[in-house]
């Protein structure tokens, strides 16, 4: 182990069967992200000595990030900024849209990056357990880029646990993903609609939509997630309340069989029967049923705050979007003012060549100013406090007031902790869209699936 000048600890959570030990991939969206090698750690701690100085060692560091709708040129600009301002540093940024791919064989043998941004397709939760990155809870006591703060105190602490594995920080956030429905201003405008806020706005608004002979709602079919993300939990959390999802994120017995779950499966149910869907939206790409929505096809889309990163090259001239919170169940438990959010990691190797200057490089990206920077170039909200009280563009302020007023934000872990699971809710909610399950027949088969999980003594179990 390299001694690190910053104190990075690194912890194992011992090796757990469900990290399968085969790297697998799938197209953007899909559901079976690379896997960690399955070299097991048997140390069950391991720490690194104590910083002698506050001064990271200059040199090389090698660090690989996600292209995806953000690009890599903002890192790379942070990278030459950091090199100009500390002599003898030379951080190198490269990248690639599937990353992992080039990641994880370097990973297996041994040569990881210095740093890494490794995207959507590596777990790095299996990655934590097997000891393959570095635990931050100490570096995060340290100093930020400006000299005084604690690290630790410069994150959102809510984006900042979405980065904790058992309670120990394992990887760190950067900007934050939240997740709503998107409609055309302009449109509802010129039609007289308004963004529902409850169910039954939502049933009357898609009867008037559909009148006019436009499908009320598209969704990216091949990737089911998006239905997970937009109505299934949404309306989980807002029947039942928080404490619903918590028993289906801890694989509770029959909570995905609870009348929260049934009344969410029912809803999407009721619009499939109603006719209230795209037709063919089940074989769309993300992309293509967002085009579909920008093409005026569809009046309404459940998606992320990139969609207009995503979809910048597709839009008319001065073509509007706008988020709204999924419409809430009228007399649910649930807080109406709850949203969904969730991040894509960073993170430093266990065989790291310079940890300390992986750390000191992301503090100065996460700075105060940088991050500003990086939300009105990139057009999206940040993990970094006060990194969002910018000039927004217009699409993203209704998610900042959003994300300021919520009472509750969750995120839905169980996709990365159960990897098989989740693909059987994918499938799942694709059997129910297409007729081939009732909202009973779903909840029974997803329970079924999550009883399978709680009773192999070969998979950890999670909590939070």
């Amino acid at each position: 182990m390299r001694r690190s000048l910053l104190g990075l600890a690194l912890f194992s959570l011992g090796v757990i069967g469900c990290s399968g030990g085969s790297s697998t991939t799938t197209d953007n969206g899909g559901n079976s992200p690379v896997t960690a090698s399955n070299e097991k750690n048997d140390d069950s701690r391991l720490n690194l000595p104590p910083a002698p100085t506050d001064a990271p060692k200059m040199g090389p560091l090698d660090v690989q990030a996600f292209k995806g709708g953000y690009e890599i040129d903002f890192y790379q600009k942070m990278a030459d900024a950091y090199n100009k301002a500390h002599a003898g540093a030379a951080v190198k940024v490269e990248g690639d849209p599937k990353v992992w791919l080039q990641i994880q064989p370097r990973m297996n043998a041994g040569n990881p990056p210095d740093f890494m941004f490794p995207g959507w397709g590596f777990n790095h939760w299996v990655a934590a357990e097997e000891g393959q990155i570095f635990g931050l809870e100490d570096v995060l006591k340290t100093p930020s880029a400006d000299g005084k703060t604690p690290w630790k105190d410069t994150f959102d602490p809510d984006m900042l646990a979405l980065g904790q594995l058992d309670g120990k920080q394992v990887c760190l956030p950067y900007y934050v993903m939240m997740y709503g429905w998107w409609y055309d201003p302009d449109v509802f405008a010129k039609n007289g609609w308004t963004a529902p806020k409850t169910y039954k706005e939502l049933l009357d608004l898609c009867a008037k939509i559909k009148a006019k002979g436009m499908a009320p709602i598209t969704f990216q079919g091949k990737y089911p997630y998006y239905m997970m993300y937009g109505m299934l939990i949404p309306w989980v959390i807002s029947e039942g309340g928080p404490s619903a999802f918590q028993a289906c994120q801890n694989m509770e017995p029959n909570a995905w069989k609870s009348p929260s779950v049934l009344k969410a499966a029912q809803m999407i149910e009721e619009l499939r029967d109603k006719g209230y869907f795209e037709d063919g939206a089940v074989s769309m790409t993300h992309t293509e049923a967002e085009q579909e929505f920008l093409n005026g096809k569809a009046a309404m889309v459940p998606c992320g705050t990139w969609l207009k990163t995503e979809m910048k090259d597709h839009m008319k001239p001065g073509q509007k979007i706008a988020f709204f919170l999924p419409p809430v169940i009228e007399g649910g438990k649930g807080d109406p003012t709850a949203i969904q959010i969730d991040i894509e990691p960073w993170m430093i190797p266990s065989k790291s060549k310079n940890p300390q200057l992986a750390a000191d490089f992301f503090k100065f990206m996460t700075s105060l100013d940088n991050a500003k920077a990086f939300v009105k170039e990139k057009g999206t909200l940040m993990a970094i406090k006060g990194s969002n009280d910018v000039d927004l563009p217009e699409e993203l302020k209704a998610p900042a007031e959003a994300l300021k007023n919520t009472k509750f934000k969750y995120s839905i872990k169980f996709r990365k902790w159960y990897d098989t699971f989740e693909q059987e809710v994918e499938d799942s909610i694709t059997a129910l869209i297409t007729k081939k399950l009732t909202a009973q027949q779903f909840v029974d088969r997803v329970e079924k699936a999550a009883e399978a999980v709680r009773e192999d003594s070969t998979i950890k179990k999670h909590h939070g």
